[in-house]
């Protein structure tokens, strides 16, 4: 195991695609944090709700903690002034939870997305990574990372939808699997 706090390096990680786990991943990465007794925040862009992982996420307080930021689905063209100044709470929020350092892991779910319909300014976002804390490790999902991101990220991860029900119409979003 490797020494929890200053003695660990924290590296930048993104999860990004068109393929579905990319948030699954990031509380996967969680939970097995918080296993070594690691602190961890996760701070979701866009969403709000009680998915299942909201809901397991509770039960690991005080290492484990989740803040939403979102309120009704955005559209990218349908953008209200709302949705700005809700995305960028959540990314002060992260900034403050990132630099301050005392968190071992950052993740920041769903903040592609919101990079891509331009609620928040990329070059902030790549300022506070820039400055990160070097034993914190911040994951950035969603999809559509910009370019900018994927380039100063140490560890990039492309999920890639092969199939899905969802498109043969089958299925509809499932408790405990889908959400």
């Amino acid at each position: 195991m490797q020494p929890k706090g200053h003695g660990r390096i924290g590296l930048i990680e993104v999860y990004t695609g068109d393929g579905r786990g990319k948030t699954t991943a990031a509380f996967g990465l969680a939970l097995r944090a918080v296993g070594h007794g690691m602190n961890v925040c996760i701070i979701q862009f866009m969403k709000r709700g009680r998915y299942g992982e909201i809901i397991a996420a509770e039960s690991l307080k005080p290492n484990l903690e989740v803040i939403q930021f979102g309120g009704e689905f955005i559209r990218r063209d349908s953008i209200k002034e709302e949705d700005l100044i809700t995305a960028r709470k959540a990314m002060d929020y992260a900034a403050k939870a990132i630099l301050e350092g005392r968190y071992d892991i950052v993740i920041l779910d769903e903040i592609n997305v919101a990079l891509s319909f331009k609620l928040l300014d990329l070059d902030k976002v790549i300022d506070v990574l820039k400055r990160k804390p070097s034993h914190v490790e911040v994951v950035l999902t969603g999809r559509y990372a910009p370019r900018e991101i994927v380039e100063i990220a140490d560890l990039v991860t492309e999920f890639r939808e092969v199939k899905h029900p969802f498109k043969s119409g089958r299925l509809n979003a499932r408790p405990g699997i889908e959400y």
